[in-house]
């Protein structure tokens, strides 16, 4: 029924004793954090085979039907085969075996399985099938595990987080490999609107899904890309089957993929990609999780303002392989600019959604984000003295905006008064953005006023991604002073 398991990396071994511990201080709902390569399936089938020598039934659920057979492939392949599966008219079906591996769906649908403990696969997707199950059986210990534990709200359901390694750790252990990013261009998103914490979908893709940018992304792929083996992640369905287009017109073989391709297709698709007749597969929110091929390089089309997404994306072509020096980024969504590295993102609490945890885990407005060679336009960290891609030396920079054909150094002086920060641009574009909000302005109505005021528009990622937040009285009077102006214009036009 299980053959001997392969021995556990060190990490993979810390990892488990955490657990263990966890469990003996009294805690049921640990959460594990394991990045992309960390060997995750391995540690779990050290977990169920612990629990099945004791006697125990399990439950392995994951959150999507297209990982079912892949999850029973993989435990099989590490010696565990006494495994029956809940999901649809499934061959395995069989409710007698002391493993069950489920989906999300079918619990959801049917009776639970009975099962001594639960591992929750990608737990980081909030399945409140699994909260009321876990409300049900109090008594079950629940074992979460993710690479991005950073849902708001995932610490109330999970009481402890186990950081069983960083993908930075990972990457200097050799177990993923070492990336190199360029971001050749950097969208316009001024007048994209935020819904839920992320881009609105339908305004990212107008801004997204324009010659210019679709013929820069296969330009750039063309330049830099050397034929590796890609992924492009895109905003919708129609932006990703236009990349795919204008790729197989430059010649390059491109396919298409998304949530509705059947799984004969998607196998397909992944067959041809394997053996390098296909080089890209373009796709919109299906390859972020659960897929395990040579992936080279990662072509970012789709902005996003969650760390989650952002994580998952690069996570995709972190492992390693043979002959495989690097992976390649090539940023066109400004993300990177926007988030920073995937080294230097994650946290080490669970939010629980209260207002003092959504407070702590925003980004330290202070904290530096990487910066551009302007030689190659490979993303560095801030700190660089060299582009470790070009070997350009990077000079010591002033902070310097052009406004209006004018240099001006933030935080000089001109005139004997202050010039506004970042930050002080940036607070009064929130006030702007909640102005707008409270009075049903036009998306574009705080850009605009936005450059009214400081003669640029709000193109920064530290500026144009602020939340909106209550106005200002020194806001609300110089609105109020502009349009007196504008009276007075309009009363000298008219008397003229």
């Amino acid at each position: 029924m299980i053959s001997a398991l392969r021995p556990l990396r060190l990490h993979q071994e810390r990892a488990l004793e955490a657990l263990r511990a966890s469990l003996a201080t009294g805690r049921r709902r640990p959460m594990l954090q394991a990045p992309t390569g960390f060997g995750k399936t391995l540690l779990a089938a050290h977990i169920i085979r612990r629990a099945l020598d004791r006697g125990k039934r399990v439950a392995f659920v994951v959150p999507a039907l297209s990982l079912i057979d892949q999850t029973v492939a993989a435990f099989e392949a590490e010696g565990i085969s006494c495994i029956g599966v809940m999901q649809g008219i499934h061959e395995r079906t069989d409710r007698e075996q002391p493993l069950q591996v489920c989906s999300v769906q079918t619990i959801a649908r049917r009776k639970r399985p009975d099962v001594d403990l639960a591992i929750v696969d990608e737990a980081h997707q909030l399945h409140r099938e699994i909260f009321r199950w876990m409300k049900d059986a109090p008594h079950i210990p629940f074992i979460g595990m993710s690479a991005t534990p950073w849902a708001r709200g995932l610490g109330k359901y999970y009481d402890d987080l186990i950081i069983a390694a960083t993908t930075g750790a990972l990457i200097g252990d050799g177990y993923l490999a070492p990336f190199a990013v360029f971001a050749p261009s950097e969208p316009d998103l001024a007048d994209v609107r935020t819904v839920a914490g992320d881009f609105h979908e339908g305004e990212l893709a107008a801004a997204m899904d324009k010659a210019a940018i679709t013929g820069d992304i296969v330009e750039t792929w063309l330049k830099r890309g050397e034929g590796r083996s890609t992924f492009c992640f895109c905003v919708n369905r129609r932006h990703a089957q236009h990349i795919a287009e204008r790729f197989l017109e430059a010649g390059v073989v491109a396919e298409y993929m998304d949530g509705t391709t059947l799984r004969e297709d998607r196998e397909a698709i992944f067959d041809r990609f394997r053996s390098g007749e296909a080089r890209i597969i373009a796709n919109v929110g299906v390859l972020t999780t659960g897929v395990d091929l040579d992936v080279r390089c990662i072509v970012m089309a789709r902005p996003t303002k969650s760390r989650i997404l952002f994580v998952q994306m690069i996570g995709r072509g972190l492992r390693t392989a043979e002959g495989k020096d690097q992976l390649l980024v090539l940023d066109h969504a400004g993300n990177h600019l926007r988030l920073g590295m995937v080294t230097d993102i994650g946290q080490d609490y669970l939010d629980d959604g209260s207002e003092r945890s959504s407070t702590s885990r925003k980004r330290d407005p202070d904290e530096p984000l990487p910066r551009l060679c302007d030689a190659c336009k490979a993303v560095i960290p801030r700190v660089a003295k060299s582009c470790p891609c070009c070997g350009a030396q990077i000079r010591a920079k002033t902070d310097v905006e052009s406004v209006e054909g004018e240099l001006i150094e933030l935080g000089a002086r001109r005139s004997g008064s202050a010039q506004p920060t970042i930050a002080d641009r940036a607070s009064v574009y929130g006030e702007l953005r909640w102005i707008a909000q409270d009075r049903g302005y036009a998306t574009g109505w705080a850009s605009h006023k936005f450059k009214e005021k400081f003669g640029v528009w709000p193109n920064d990622p530290r500026i144009r991604n602020v939340r909106a937040i209550p106005p200002s009285l020194k806001t609300k009077n110089w609105l109020v002073s502009r349009q007196i102006a504008f009276a007075k214009a309009r009363g000298r036009v008219a008397n003229g």
